[in-house]
């Protein structure tokens, strides 16, 4: 098949004194993301996305929580591996639309930066990197700052 597509979601609690990683970078807010490695949740979809597309399982077989060498590790690592897997397997990215689901802090002005950070870890062009974000009206998990969740969808092309 010379196209395949992924679908990623994550999910990570909020926490005082964590910092908020998303998409690569930090972002300043009261509460930050808690997780066994870093906690990026979007870069995690984005890891999923890309192993679904390319039938090589998900984040959790590949990169395990119960596995100490993963222990506050940067996400970008893990994202860099999954693209040289992704590689590996014969796969290039086409493109990655995402989108990050927080209700605070607003997270546009952070965007470009997110953008630059993903397409220059995974060597692509930024205008293949579409990063999107919103709120749940106050609903749920997210609408109580409880946590954040993000989803991606990847294309990948047989090279």
């Amino acid at each position: 098949m010379p196209y395949r597509i992924g679908i990623g979601y994550d999910v990570h609690k909020l926490g005082v004194g964590q910092d908020l990683n998303l998409g690569g970078i930090v972002i300043p807010n009261d509460k930050g993301t808690i997780g066994h490695s870093d906690a990026d949740v979007l870069i995690h979809a984005i890891i999923d996305a890309m192993l679904g597309a390319a039938n090589l399982g998900d984040i959790g077989s590949l990169f395990p929580d119960s596995n100490s060498k993963y222990k506050e590790i940067d996400s970008k690592i893990l994202l860099r591996e999954t693209n040289k897997l992704i590689q590996r397997s014969g796969y290039s990215i086409v493109n990655i639309d995402s989108t990050l689901c927080l209700q605070t802090p607003k997270i546009k002005d952070y965007i470009p930066e997110m953008k630059e950070k993903l397409s220059s870890v995974l060597a692509i062009e930024e205008d293949q990197v579409s990063v999107k974000a919103t709120t749940t009206e106050k609903l749920g998990f997210v609408g109580r700052q409880e946590g954040v969740s993000a989803q991606a969808v990847v294309l990948l092309e047989k090279k």
